[in-house]
């Protein structure tokens, strides 16, 4: 085999034996000139020695002429060396948006990155080049400016053999600082334009759209929702002390603070990457716009029968429907009421404001012919999590009423892309157990403070035997679920 084995970039790559030699010719002539220089200017011989030495030199390169022709420095053919010629995807550079950088299919990942560069000219090219260096294609920029600097946000497609420790090291390297990097999904390829114009669109249809919004706006942080000053004792029982924030809203680092739309204060929190004045901004114009539409709901209803006759209708509710909630308490018997709210029932009525409020959650009413709720479920955005709650009035239990607000509520989670959901109930409460059991999900059993916690985790499939909650059946057509309350 020759010793000019492969190509790189176009250049040949030589053994290490001929680089030996020419080293090897190369301190031989330098030491034999140093002698016959010396000699000539010192000793009787001079012309003699000056010959040899001409002689040796030319020796020298006749024998340097002799090596580089039979070791040609022209890359070898296929047949003298079985190597293949590298393909073309390996030479190409960085690709286009929509390629995989020459790799086999499903050799790439996708990944957003956040960084800081200097706010001067040549700061982001030369941040760029570091990252075309290593076959990383950037699939979208956005700039966020700051008083020094500037956050730049990535979606990049990567060789699948990069990893995060390696990126974020050429980023340093390249002069970006506070770097943050995570996995990206198929999602986040929309433009951030069509993203957050569709954001704007589910909050306009429903209030109760407003922090699953502003969660997908900001990525992965918790929202938390506190009463207005003057409602403060509304909440008095979850220990949550009154707060207030200006109108146009506060930006402190890794925390913005909102002033909801019934004076109440957002608080969005995302201690792993402090927010952006862009950010900030576009959180508070999905405020201003959930203001400005005022409370609504989707008003679509299904009207359903039950295995023994009895109509019934499940439509979303809000404040409007408190009267008849708490008229259904009244018809409740004191340990119904005690399973689904674990305290004093004489307090049941006072978190009716809070659980109906589409600022908080979701929820879903049944009402019979007569125009009286027999059934409510909640689907409450608790910070970064989501709890679903039920109660079925004494008369209606056993129905399959339970289990069918159940599953609607979990595919309403599902389709707000939540995790998972819990329930917080007692072990003597069967009915909200069967009713878990009963989603086919995997389900996860903890007991806290004497309460039992049972999460469902939506990763898996999700429950496809409900309807969503706005879709309307066949006419004639009965949907029922055993068990639940």
């Amino acid at each position: 085999m020759s010793d000019v084995t492969r190509t790189k970039h176009g250049r040949p790559v030589h053994h290490w034996r001929r680089d030996v030699v020419e080293l090897a010719a190369l301190f031989t002539a330098v030491a034999v000139a140093d002698a016959v220089a010396n000699m000539v200017g010192h000793g009787p011989e001079g012309p003699e020695l000056l010959v040899v030495s001409a002689v040796v030199l030319l020796a020298t390169v006749g024998f340097h002429t002799w090596w580089a022709r039979r070791h040609n420095h022209a890359p070898p053919t296929a047949p003298d060396t079985g190597a293949r010629p590298p393909a073309d995807a390996e030479q190409a550079g960085p690709t286009t948006e929509g390629s995989t950088t020459g790799a086999a299919p499903g050799a790439t990942a996708l990944w957003r990155m956040r960084t800081t560069v200097r706010d001067e000219p040549g700061s982001l090219a030369a941040l760029c080049v570091t990252l075309a260096e290593r076959r990383v294609d950037i699939l979208s920029l956005q700039a966020h400016p700051l008083a020094e600097g500037t956050v730049d946000e990535f979606l990049l497609r990567v060789p699948e053999a990069l990893g995060a420790a390696e990126i974020t090291r050429c980023v340093a390297g390249a002069g970006g600082s506070g770097t943050w990097i995570e996995r990206a999904d198929a999602h986040d390829l929309v433009d951030a334009p069509t993203r957050i114009l569709g954001l704007a669109t589910r909050t306009a249809l429903d209030a109760a759209e407003l922090p699953l919004a502003l969660r997908h706006l900001l990525g992965r942080c918790t929202i938390r929702s506190l009463p207005a000053p003057a409602r403060a004792g509304a909440r008095e029982d979850q220990g949550t002390p009154p707060n207030d924030a200006p109108v146009d809203g506060v930006l402190e680092d890794t925390v913005l603070r909102l002033k909801g739309p019934d004076g109440e204060v957002i608080t969005v929190e995302r201690p792993y990457l402090p927010f952006t004045p862009t950010e900030f901004a576009r959180a508070r114009a999905l405020v201003e716009l959930d203001t400005r539409l005022g409370p609504r709901i989707p008003r679509s209803q299904d009207v359903l029968t039950l295995p023994a006759g009895n109509s019934i209708t499940v439509r979303r509710a809000d404040t409007a429907d408190v009267d008849a909630a708490r008229a259904m308490h009244e018809r409740c018997s004191e340990p119904t009421l005690t399973k689904r709210y674990h305290g004093p029932v004489r307090d049941a009525d006072r978190y009716l404001n809070h659980l109906l409020s589409p600022r908080f959650g979701r929820t879903l009413a049944v009402y019979t012919a007569s125009g009286r709720v027999v059934g409510l479920g909640h689907l409450l955005w608790d910070g970064d999590e989501t709890e679903v709650a039920l109660l079925v009035e004494d008369d209606w239990q056993r129905r399959g009423i339970g289990s069918l607000l159940l599953g609607r509520l979990v595919t309403m989670a599902v389709e707000a892309g939540c995790e998972s959901v819990y329930a917080v109930t007692q072990a003597s409460n069967t009915g909200m157990v069967a009713a878990m059991r009963g989603l086919g999900l995997p389900l996860d059993y903890q007991i806290e403070e004497g309460t039992l916690v049972i999460t469902a985790r939506l990763d898996a499939t999700p429950v496809g035997s409900r309807l969503p909650y706005d879709q309307v059946p066949r006419p004639g057509a009965a949907r029922h679920q055993q068990a639940g309350h």
